[in-house]
C-alpha cells in the first residue's frame, strides 16, 4: 500500500499551559522583511536576471519596505554582482536597509563583506541548521557541535564588522529549522550568539523560521512564546518571524507569531518561494488593513503589483488568491450579487465599509467596480440590476428584474459561458427597447380639459396609425385609444419612471407591466422626456401582444 498514513508521526509539540498569546490582539503592522530577491528568487525554475532584480527592487522599495533581502551574495556571481549595483549606482534609499544571507561558513562570510562594500547599512544574516534531522543526517554531530558552528560563524560576523567601520551593521542569525528544532536548544543556540555579538553594540535580529511548516499554528505560537520568556537577553533583540506555507497556513502561521511576541516578519510578495512558498506579505498586511490597521505598506495598485511580480516570477497569479486575485472581488451568485448591490446603495461616505461578501473596498486596491459583479447561469436578478444601473443608469422594478434575469440566465445556459456587460446591455435593448415591430411613436399631442386627451401617430409595420383617446392621465388615454383601435383590453398593473440625467436636455425611462387579454407584457423605453417615454413604453409592451397575432 503506497498511501500508508502509518510511515508518518506527529510533529512534537511542547507544554504551555499559560500560553498568552490567544487572549492578546495585533493593533500595529510589525516590521516587514521582503526575500523575493533571495528565497523567493531561489525557487524559481529560471533565476530573476539583474533587469527583473531592478524591477523587482524599484517595486518593494515604492510599497515601502524599509529591510529587503537582496541576495545571498557568496552563493553566485549575479547575486554579488546585483548587490555590488545597488551599492555603486546609489540605488539604496537613505531609509532602507539591505539584508544579505549567508550560511556560518568563514570563506562565504568574508565573500558577502565584500560584496557590502560602500554600502550605508546592512543586515548580514548567518544562520545554520540546528534540527535533530540535519544534525543526526547532515552534520553527523550532537548539539554541542551545531552550536559551536553557529557561535563561530557569530564572530566571524563580528570580527568582519569590526575590520569594515563604513558600514552600519546590524547583526541577525537564523536557527534554520526551527520549527522542528527542540526549542530548549534553539534558545540555547540564540543565547550563545548573542553573548558573542553584545559586546561589538550592534542591532541583533534573531529570526525564527519555520523552513519546513510541520505543525498547525497554534503550536508554532507556542515555540515563539516559549523562545521569547526564555530567551536571556530579549530585551536586547527584534524577533523575526520566517515562515513557510507547506501546510497552507504560512500566513496564520506569522499572525499568531506576532501575538505570541515576534517583532519582525519576513515574507514575499503574493507568496512565491520553495515548494508551496513563503509567506505572502500581501495577503498578512490585507489582513491587517481590513481590521483598520494600517500595514505601513502601499498596496493601493495592486494591478501594478501582480503584474511587475508576475513579469519577474513567470509565475501566474491564481484568479482567487486572497485580495489579488482577478476573481475575489467577482459575484456570480444571484444572491450574492443582491446582496452586494444592496449594501453598496446603502454605503455612506464617512461611514465604517459594510458591504455584504466584500471584506474591503476593491477601490482601495485601485480596482473598479466593473468586476465586483458578473453574470453566468448562476447569476440573478441582483447582479443584472446592478450591471444595468451601473452601465445605463436604469433603475429597474422588482417585476422587470424578474423578467429580464430569466432571459439572461437562458441565455447563459445556452451558451454555457459568462454574459458580458456588453451582451447583457444589447440582450435589455433587443427585447425592451428596440421597437417591437416597428411600432414606434411619432408626433403626438396632448389635450387638458376635463380629461387628458391624446391624438398620436404611431408607425406600424402597415404604415402611420392615428390614435386617439381620452383619460385621467396621458398613459390612460394611449390604452384607451389602443383598445379602440385594435380591440385589445389592456390593464395597466404597475408604472414606475425616473430621470436618466439632470438639465434641460434631460432623457427619461419609463416601465410599465400591462396585462393585454389576460398576459402579463413588460413594457420598457427611454425618451427624451417622461411623457415621450411612458408612451413609448406602454406601445412597447403592447405591441408584442399584435406582433404576435399578425405572425401567427
Amino acid at each position: 500500500m503506497s498511501f500508508d498514513h502509518r510511515k508518518y508521526r506527529p510533529a512534537p509539540v511542547i507544554a504551555l499551559a499559560d500560553r498568552q498569546w490567544p487572549n492578546r490582539v495585533m493593533t500595529r503592522a510589525p516590521r516587514w522583511c521582503a526575500v523575493d530577491l533571495r528565497d523567493g528568487n531561489q525557487a524559481l525554475v529560471e533565476p530573476m536576471t539583474v533587469a527583473q532584480k531592478l524591477q523587482m527592487w524599484a517595486l518593494m522599495v515604492h510599497v515601502g519596505f524599509k529591510h529587503i533581502e537582496v541576495g545571498f551574495p557568496a552563493a553566485s556571481q549575479p547575486d554579488f554582482d546585483f548587490v555590488r549595483e545597488l551599492i555603486e549606482r546609489n540605488l539604496i534609499p537613505d531609509d532602507v536597509t539591505i539584508q544579505v544571507l549567508v550560511q556560518a561558513r568563514e570563506d562565504l562570510i568574508a565573500r558577502t563583506f565584500e560584496s557590502l562594500k560602500g554600502a550605508k547599512r546592512a543586515i548580514v544574516h548567518v544562520y545554520n541548521s540546528v534540527n535533530p534531522t540535519q544534525r543526526n543526517y547532515v552534520f553527523n554531530t550532537g548539539r554541542e557541535g551545531v552550536k559551536a558552528i553557529a557561535v563561530q560563524g557569530a564572530r566571524w560576523v563580528r570580527d568582519h564588522a569590526v575590520r569594515n567601520p563604513g558600514t552600519e551593521w546590524s547583526f541577525q542569525y537564523s536557527p534554520e529549522s526551527f520549527s522542528s528544532t527542540e526549542v530548549e536548544f534553539a534558545v540555547e543556540v540564540c543565547d550563545a550568539v548573542i553573548d558573542e555579538w553584545r559586546p561589538a553594540g550592534r542591532p541583533m535580529i534573531l529570526n525564527l523560521p519555520a523552513t519546513v511548516e510541520v505543525n498547525t499554528p497554534n503550536v508554532f505560537a507556542d515555540q515563539v512564546e516559549w523562545f521569547c520568556r526564555h530567551l536571556k537577553a530579549r530585551p536586547e533583540v527584534s524577533i523575526s518571524i520566517h515562515t513557510h506555507n507547506d501546510r497552507g497556513c504560512g500566513v496564520a502561521a506569522a499572525e499568531l507569531a506576532v501575538l505570541a511576541g515576534a517583532d519582525r516578519i519576513e515574507g514575499t510578495l503574493l507568496g512565491n518561494g520553495e515548494r508551496t512558498g513563503n509567506m505572502d506579505i500581501v495577503t498578512m498586511a490585507m489582513n491587517l488593513y481590513s481590521q483598520g490597521i494600517d500595514p505601513e505598506l502601499d498596496l493601493s495598485d495592486m494591478d501594478a503589483i501582480v503584474a511587475t511580480v508576475g513579469a519577474c516570477t513567470q509565475i501566474a497569479l491564481h484568479p482567487r488568491h486572497p485580495y489579488a486575485g482577478e476573481l475575489v472581488y467577482t459575484a456570480f451568485s444571484g444572491s450574492h450579487q443582491d446582496a452586494i448591490r444592496k449594501s453598496l446603495a446603502a454605503e455612506k461616505p464617512d461611514a465604517y465599509w459594510d458591504v455584504a461578501y466584500l471584506p474591503i473596498d476593491p477601490a482601495d486596491l485601485g480596482r473598479s467596480y466593473e468586476a465586483v459583479i458578473r453574470i453566468n447561469s448562476q447569476s440573478g436578478k441582483g447582479g443584472v440590476t446592478y450591471l444595468l444601473e451601473r452601465d445605463l443608469g436604469l433603475q429597474l422594478p422588482r417585476w422587470l428584474q424578474i423578467d429580464f434575469s430569466r432571459r439572461v440566465q437562458a441565455q447563459a445556459e445556452a451558451s454555457s459561458s459568462e454574459i458580458s456587460p456588453e451582451q447583457i446591455r444589447a440582450l435589455f435593448e433587443q427585447h425592451y427597447l428596440e421597437p417591437v415591430h416597428g411600432y414606434r411613436i411619432g408626433r403626438f399631442q396632448l389635450g387638458h380639459d376635463s380629461q387628458e386627451s391624446l391624438r398620436l401617430e404611431l408607425q406600424t409595420p402597415n404604415g402611420v396609425l392615428q390614435l386617439c383617446g381620452e383619460g385621467e392621465g396621458a398613459i390612460t388615454a394611449l390604452v384607451n385609444g389602443w383598445e379602440r383601435q385594435t380591440g385589445m383590453h389592456i390593464d395597466v398593473l404597475d408604472y414606475s419612471e425616473h430621470a436618466l440625467s439632470a438639465g434641460t436636455e434631460s432623457r427619461a425611462a419609463a416601465y410599465v407591466l400591462l396585462s393585454v387579454d389576460g398576459q402579463r407584457m413588460c413594457g420598457v423605453a427611454i425618451g427624451r422626456d417622461v411623457v415621450n417615454a411612458s408612451l413609448q413604453a406602454v406601445i412597447n409592451g403592447a405591441a408584442q401582444i399584435e406582433a404576435l397575432r399578425q405572425t401567427a
